[in-house]
């Protein structure tokens, strides 16, 4: 059973990370101080080290919060009622819109690729998670007869890395297209090779 001060530790972690993204968005990982995200979150420098080791530490731990959050959308979005291109669309809607809505979270990712690189080999296990739960939404579809069978390991792949290019464009101002239209167009694409 979680106590209060479980509680209280998951909240201050909470808020700590969110004040790293926002911090590393606006100064990057290299300017960024554990001063500057203590700042943020309103509470000391030595409250930061209490949970954290690092400012490596926490942007690792930043960038996993972000891909959870997201997967934990995605999955919540999987397991709902309605037909594998229903749910389908759901995954792409939530991906492209969760990082409309958390420009700063990827800005972490845009940040410093070197950096990038490394991090990303850390949260490899998060991108795999998220794989999963789309692999699931083309097996339900293939048992249902609306998608062809086709080797669904590698086609959740295709579509985690397609929303990842429109996130791509969208969050670097490359396309103006309006969030309903780019979910359209994704789906659409992707459901023309895979629809039965």
């Amino acid at each position: 059973m979680r106590t209060k001060k479980d509680v209280v530790q998951e909240f201050r972690k909470s808020e700590l990370l969110r004040a790293a993204r926002t911090v590393f968005s606006r100064s990057g990982f290299h300017d960024a101080t554990i001063d500057d995200i203590a700042a943020e979150a309103g509470v000391a420098k030595g409250t930061v080290y209490l949970y954290f080791q690092s400012k490596q530490d926490i942007y690792l731990a930043a960038l996993r919060d972000g891909i959870k959050m997201l997967n934990d959308e995605m999955r919540t979005q999987a397991a709902t009622r309605g037909s594998a291109k229903d749910r389908l669309r759901n995954l792409i809607a939530t991906k492209i819109s969760f990082f409309d809505a958390n420009l700063d979270f990827f800005q972490i990712l845009q940040s410093e690729l070197s950096r990038v690189e490394a991090a990303i080999s850390q949260c490899r296990d998060l991108y795999f998670e998220q794989v999963e739960i789309i692999e699931g939404v083309l097996q339900d579809g293939i048992q249902e007869g609306d998608i062809k069978k086709l080797n669904t390991k590698k086609a959740a792949f295709a579509v985690a890395d397609l929303t990842k290019g429109v996130v791509i464009q969208r969050v670097l101002g490359w396309s103006k297209t309006r969030m309903n239209d780019e979910i359209d167009f994704t789906l659409n694409l992707l459901w023309k090779g895979i629809a039965k």
